[in-house]
């Protein structure tokens, strides 16, 4: 079974593919059946995944060469261009994480989505998302990551806006799909950069001739290349300023938010960028940029966490934080504390979410946290797996969160000793926005799940087919840490790395630090929402100014709608006077001269013979006298110069 899984890893995302195709030209009638065989195909996914991971993590050749089979796509002289699957314990852990959620997901929203009328087609798209990120993970060409790539952007802008005839759907799925293309020309540009300087787009072969990318191109010149190719997953991965689109994406059907933001289209990027890092290490001022574009996003989507009132929103905008997260490590060049928080991240971010789910399920809609309240009394499992994800973004030991995001501050502070002009406040920065994190995450529950009861709700608990994922996420939310416990002399970093392996010592002022940071949080949000001993309305009156602009997102997109107002469509009024009065003037012009000519043209053909024999006769008498007299006397006689 590993080795059939290992050489036909291709499978995995062939079958949610097939289910796409199968439940849209198929099955599409009969909802069960379209739920029950997509169901089945990503759970076959998820057998060969477990079997591929298994294959690889028990090959240790694999972390430095990858198992790379290709086949030609397409050949013309000067270009050739292969696809194929690369396995390695960077792309196994990716498709455990990837098909582990999908899965969940799609048995989830069996109980989420019934009796919805457009049931066949969520699964139908539900399936197409999974095979484009799962044929992304397996990518062995950039290319190739690319066309995998705009599949997930697709599925995105499909699913944001299931439910089409909700206005706010439409405008969120048009926003997710016009911000990501800004971010992808970014990437497609870079990507014919890197073809036409190294001469390839095979991650392989770009790995070995980035080591002496001097003899290819200036450092300058990489550095630049690399910038306008991150664009793209700034633009996947909702990392400021294109993080705008991901708050609205909640407006797809709750189980789409959870597969978005954990296990899909928002990590692309950061995978995208970790898969060529080796690249920007080779030049570290576009590290450097990744580091501080990650960094700010953290803390910046953190503050605005803060005061949001929407369930779903406050996720979104955590999502937005950890995924700066990721990227600091990233730009800390370490792949390992940016893969490793990115597998825990979708642990709890999905059990959130959909937990998130079945309190919006339970009270037919609200998404206020302040419309909930006392609802640990009738959901209790939605409560108490809510609280486990909660304190595992909170960095609470011993949940999966405590030890990547303590990964991802150990790997800033040291390359802090290196640069500490930038990674100094970096670290400082990722330090506060572990208190914010916290703070802002058990806001949210001690309101809606502990806060005083509403009489007028009446919850009840998700149905046992919603109520299962919640139960396996929340057990990986706690447990799903320990395969990188520094204690481990093999655990996670020795498998998912990039370069020499590096067994840090365990930093236990750091982890005391980093606990004392999330209780501090924690027990500020009791302060104010559970023992009212601090009135939340008094400290948002004092700080009157930052809370508006928390509260408002910092008018960021308020800024965009004024630039597309004022600049874009000012200079389209522009460019249509230049079109009406100049272009369409001269084209215009050049008529009007055709036809004034052609007017006075027309008086020389009548279509009347006689006029046509008095013209001939009167040219042969200017002829005649112009030969009986000669030039000069002619000439004369007609412009009266003659004696």
């Amino acid at each position: 079974m590993v080795e059939f899984a290992m050489h036909n890893a291709w499978l995995i995302p062939l079958l949610p593919a097939i289910s796409f195709a199968v439940i849209a030209l198929l099955l599409w009638p009969w909802p069960k059946a379209s739920s029950t065989f997509s169901i089945l195909m990503i759970l076959t996914s998820f057998v060969l995944a477990v079997a591929v991971v298994y294959g690889v993590y028990t090959q240790p050749e694999l972390i430095e060469k990858s198992m790379v089979y290709t086949t030609r796509w397409f050949s013309m002289p000067g270009l050739r261009i292969d696809v194929g699957i690369m396995l390695d314990p960077t792309s196994a852990m990716m498709l455990w994480v990837v098909t582990l959620v999908a899965s969940l997901v799609q048995i989830y929203s069996l109980g989420y989505m019934e009796g919805d009328p457009g049931f066949s087609s969520f699964y139908a798209y539900l399936s197409l998302f999974a095979a484009s990120m799962l044929g992304l993970v397996l990518s062995s060409n950039l290319l190739q990551m690319f066309v995998f790539w705009e599949l997930v952007g697709l599925c995105s802008y499909l699913l944001i806006g299931f439910w089409f005839y909700k206005d706010s759907a439409r405008e969120a799925a048009k926003k997710a799909f016009i911000t990501t293309r800004v971010g992808d020309f970014g990437l497609l540009i870079g990507l014919l950069s890197l073809q036409l300087i190294f001469g390839t787009l095979n991650i392989p072969e770009l790995a070995e001739k980035a080591v002496n990318f001097q003899n290819y191109v200036s450092a300058g010149t990489l550095t630049l290349v690399l910038v306008v190719l991150f664009l793209g997953p700034i633009g996947k991965s909702g990392q400021f300023p294109l993080h705008v689109w991901l708050p609205d994406a909640m407006e797809g059907p709750t189980p789409v938010s959870a597969l978005i933001h954990a296990a899909t289209m928002v990590v692309a990027g950061v995978y995208l960028v970790g898969r060529i890092l080796f690249l920007f290490k080779a030049v570290p001022t576009a590290m450097h940029v990744v580091a501080i574009i990650g960094g700010f996003t953290a803390f910046f989507a953190a503050t605005i966490a803060l005061t949001q009132t929407e369930m779903k929103r406050i996720l979104a905008y955590s999502t937005i934080s950890q995924l700066g997260y990721m990227m600091l490590a990233l730009g800390a060049a370490s792949l390992t504390a940016s893969m490793f928080h990115l597998m825990t991240h979708a642990y709890f971010k999905a059990l959130m979410f959909l937990g998130a789910g079945s309190v919006l399920h339970a009270l037919h809609g609200k998404a206020h946290i302040h419309e909930m309240g006392g609802l640990y009394k009738k959901m209790p499992w939605t409560t108490w797996t809510f609280v486990i994800g909660a304190l595992a973004i909170a960095g609470i030991p011993p949940l999966a969160g405590f030890w990547s995001k303590d990964e991802i501050l150990l790997v800033v502070k040291e390359a802090a000793h290196e640069a500490p002009g930038i990674y100094t406040p970096l670290f400082w920065l990722a330090l506060v926005t572990a208190f914010l994190t916290a703070f802002y995450m058990f806001r949210q529950v001690f309101t809606a799940f502990f806060g005083p009861e509403k009489p007028e709700n009446h919850p009840h608990e998700a149905p046992w087919n919603m109520r299962i994922p919640l139960l396996i996420l929340a057990f990986f939310s706690i447990v799903g840490g320990w395969v990188g416990l520094p204690w481990l002399e093999k655990g996670f970093g020795y498998w998912v790395r990039m370069g020499e392996f590096h067994h840090a010592e365990p930093d236990y002022v750091l982890m005391g630090s980093s606990v004392l940071v999330a209780l501090a949080g924690i027990y500020l949000a009791y302060l104010m929402y559970l023992k009212k001993a601090i009135d939340p309305d008094k400290v948002a009156e004092k700080f009157g100014v930052l809370y508006k602009l928390s509260y408002n997102k910092y008018y960021i997109d308020e800024i965009y709608l004024w630039f597309n107002q004022m600049v874009v469509d000012g200079m389209g009024k522009i460019l249509y006077w230049f079109d009406l009065y100049i272009v369409d003037g001269i084209v215009n012009g050049i008529g009007a001269i055709t036809r004034g000519s052609g007017a006075v043209l027309r008086y020389t053909t009548t279509g009347n013979l006689q006029t046509y024999a008095f013209v001939i006769f009167m040219v042969i008498v200017v002829i005649t006298l112009y030969f009986a007299f000669g030039d000069a006397s002619f000439a004369s006689l007609f412009l009266g110069g003659g004696k």
